[in-house]
């Protein structure tokens, strides 16, 4: 019994659209065990990154367990990197070309979303996309519209648009508490990346 609802009464949904932002961490990583719960279901999924374009550790991990998966597995890693992050920008790619990439990123994302092939897509860092208009909104919403009834959606990374929260099922804001970052600590391989 959760409050005055029998359990009997709930319902539940073919799909859903659940996001993972804020600016704690934790948002890749949370979709990564979607991920693995999903293909732990028997799903097929589609891995889709908007931002990473350098070797991360997950790179690595999806790529080796790619092989076990096979076509239940896909993997695409788009974009050009940070986009106007001071030090940490991609400073030999052009702001046009970091649109070019998003876009195709964008475009791969939502061939995935509205064919059926896929039970669950992930885009990774979207949100950051979004937020720093490389793609827009409104392309955001007709990914979320078009995508095959079945088919659920992740979308990830910092500065999620609020205008989009009616359009999702589930929203997780990461809040950080500490970070030893704000220390002046890089970030650590196979923690934070």
């Amino acid at each position: 019994m959760a409050g005055n609802m029998a359990f009997e009464e709930y319902k539940t949904k073919e799909s859903v659209v659940v996001v993972y932002t804020g600016e704690g961490k934790g948002k890749t990583s949370a979709s990564l065990g979607l991920m693995a719960r999903a293909l732990g279901n028997g799903w097929r999924v589609a891995f889709i990154q908007f931002i990473k374009h350098w070797e991360v550790s997950e790179h690595v991990f999806i790529n080796e367990i790619q092989p076990l998966f096979g076509s239940k597995l896909f993997f695409y890693k788009g974009g050009k990197g940070f986009y106007n992050a001071g030090d940490l920008s991609a400073k030999d790619v052009t702001p046009e070309e970091h649109k070019i990439a998003a876009e195709l990123t964008f475009k791969t994302a939502l061939k995935c979303a509205e064919s059926g092939d896929y039970d669950l897509v992930i885009c990774d860092e979207i949100n950051n996309a979004v937020n720093d208009g490389l793609i827009s909104v409104k392309e955001v919403k007709q990914l979320i519209d078009q995508r095959h009834p079945k088919t659920s959606l992740c979308l990830t990374g910092r500065n999620f648009k609020s205008a989009l929260l009616p359009k999702v099922d589930i929203a997780t804001e990461m809040t950080k508490l500490k970070h030893h970052f704000d220390d002046k600590y890089l970030a650590n391989k196979g923690i934070d990346f």
